[in-house]
């Protein structure tokens, strides 16, 4: 029974995890390049642009 709570905290936590960061790169690109479609893509890739944001700028 621990094992399983476990996997579901872990589950749920990379979930949001994921979806937070590609948030966080939609709303980055938007405000950056003013473009629905480069935050569509930048959101695609999540985590990787933000870091490639935070290194470049």
């Amino acid at each position: 029974m621990r094992d399983e709570n476990k996997v579901t905290f872990v589950n749920k936590t990379i979930k949001t995890g994921i979806t937070f960061g590609s948030a966080l790169a939609m709303t980055i690109s938007y405000v950056t390049w003013k473009s629905v479609g480069w935050a569509i893509f930048h959101g695609l890739l999540s985590w990787v642009y933000v870091i490639y944001f935070l290194i470049k700028y």
